[in-house]
Order: C-alpha cells, then structure tokens, then sequence
C-alpha cells in the first residue's frame, strides 16, 4: 500500500511549517524521512494521520486519507514523539486498552509483546519504564492491528545499542513482509543501513527524494597500483577522470569498483588495492541542507 503526499502545507499563523511537499513511499520498502530539527517532518507526520489539519494539500493511503480508512489500526500504525501511557496501567494493560479500541484479540496482544521485546517488562507500570522501553511499548502499540503502513517517528531514541540494532532488523523484516515503512530518525548511520529510498526536506520543503543510493553523487574509486600513471593514461583515452595524489595512487570518477577492475585486466594492469569511495550518508545530508560538519 502506498503512501502518497502531494502538495501538503501547514501555516502555523504567518509561519508555514510546511510547504507544498510531494512524495511516496511504497509498499515493500523503508523510506528514510529525514530533515533538520524543525524541518517539518513531525508536522508532516501528524497532517497524514489527522492529528494536524493541513491548510492545502493532500496525505492518501492506497488512495484514501486516514480519516476515511474504514479500519484505520488494520492500515496504519504510527509511533510519534510524546507517545502518552497511563502511569497506573501496566505495560500490557495499555496494549489491552488499545486493542480494545482497535478490535483486536488478546491473541494479538501477546503476539506483538513477543515481536517487539516488550514481554519482558509487561507486567511493570508504565511510569517505571526507560525510555527504551516506552518505544519498544509504543511500536508493539503501533502493530497491534498489523497494519500495512507504518509511520515512525524517531522510534530509535532512548534504544541502547543492541536496541538500535535489534529496530534495524526489525523494520527490515516489516518492509519485507510486504509493508510500507516511513521512518524518521536522526541516527543517520542506521537510516544508510535501514533506508531504501529517502525523503530530505528543509524548511517544511522537499529538498530530494529517491533511492538512498542517489544521494552519493558520482561513485570514486581508490586504486593502488605500481602501474597507476599507465591505468590513468588508458583511461583518459576513454574520457574518464582520474587524479593522481602519489605516484602509486589513483582516484577515479565516475566507474564502480568492477568497472575499474575490468579497465585494468584490460590493459594487463596490476592492482595491488581497490577501494570504494562515497560520502557517508551523514556529509550527503548536510551537503543537501545547508548544514556544517
């Protein structure tokens, strides 16, 4: 199921926190919603989900807005800052209490403690619980009516390491189950191992989107070769770029690692190193926002 944002904008008084954004995110992949503090992204989030009205603009799901899903938990789950729990319920009465509300069965309430860890602390208050924890409670809260959309808005903070590693594999495996993933988050080195595609805004505006590959520019190689001056020579024959940092060092633009491979078993070049070279996704966004290093 889809996602589709076309021309959504939200004016706060004369501050429009928002601006005329357009994107999709499909079924099947992790889309990475990505943009400064106070870019818009939690704005946007609420707009989709009839949190925020929007002043113009359109969020559909499969073609419908959130208020007009007939079973909105069965299509969309969502995790967003600020996620409230009764300080009296424990950690599975709250899941009770929505399921509940969501028509859901005591079933599917075990179901997601056990998929999202929460099992271990479910008979605690929720007011005893880390921060971790209340993420990993607000995610299984999110799942409850196994949804085919899922919004999640920063649903990393307060993991430990092994948290964080544990979320990557997990909204890897919902993405692969079929679902669609929109995940915001400020750990941009998990968004590089989690994303598919990405969407950057700046000031409520669509900066780019697209697969997270094409944030990277031109690829680089790094070849190390005691025959670097004859593989450069070879290679401006055909129009392709290399420096020369040191005599035995080339930087090449523009031809992945096997291109640069096949050029040299051409020519009979020997390479004693390759090695790609691309911006991390960290110094990309920054190069897309404005942003310093």
């Amino acid at each position: 199921m889809n996602i589709e944002v076309r021309g959504l904008t939200k004016a706060f008084g004369p501050i429009n926190a928002v601006t005329d954004l357009g994107f999709e995110a499909g079924a099947g992949m992790v889309t990475g919603f990505l943009g400064p503090n106070g870019a818009g992204k939690t704005t946007t989030m609420r707009m989709m989900l009839g949190l925020v009205a929007p002043t113009s603009g359109t969020a559909t799901f499969g073609g419908r807005r959130y208020a007009d899903l007939p079973h909105p938990s069965a299509t969309v789950g969502a995790v967003l800052d600020g996620a409230g729990f009764h300080p009296a319920h424990t950690a599975r009465d709250h899941l009770r209490v929505y399921a509940r509300m969501g028509r859901c069965g005591p079933a599917r309430v075990e179901r997601v403690t056990d998929l999202t860890g929460v099992s271990a602390f479910a008979g605690r208050p929720t007011r005893t619980l880390s921060t971790g924890m209340r993420q990993r409670l607000s995610l299984a809260t999110a799942l409850l009516g196994d949804p085919q959309v899922l919004l999640l808005d920063e649903p990393g903070n307060g993991l430990d390491p092994e948290g964080i590693a544990w979320l990557r594999h997990f909204v890897r495996e919902l993405a692969a189950d079929g679902r669609t993933v929109l995940i915001s988050s400020h750990v941009l080195g998990e968004i590089e191992h989690m994303a598919d595609h990405v969407v950057v805004i700046r000031d409520g505006r669509l900066v780019t989107t697209g697969p997270i590959a094409g944030l990277y520019g031109t690829p680089t190689v790094l070849v190390r070769s005691p025959q670097a001056e004859l593989l450069a020579a070879r290679l401006l024959e055909r129009g392709i770029r290399a420096e020369h940092p040191q005599p035995d060092l080339l930087r090449i633009h523009g031809l992945s690692t096997a291109e640069v491979a096949t050029a040299a078993a051409s020519h009979g070049v020997a390479l004693h190193e390759i090695t790609p070279e691309r911006p991390t996704l960290e110094q990309a966004f920054l190069h897309l926002t404005g942003g310093s290093r």
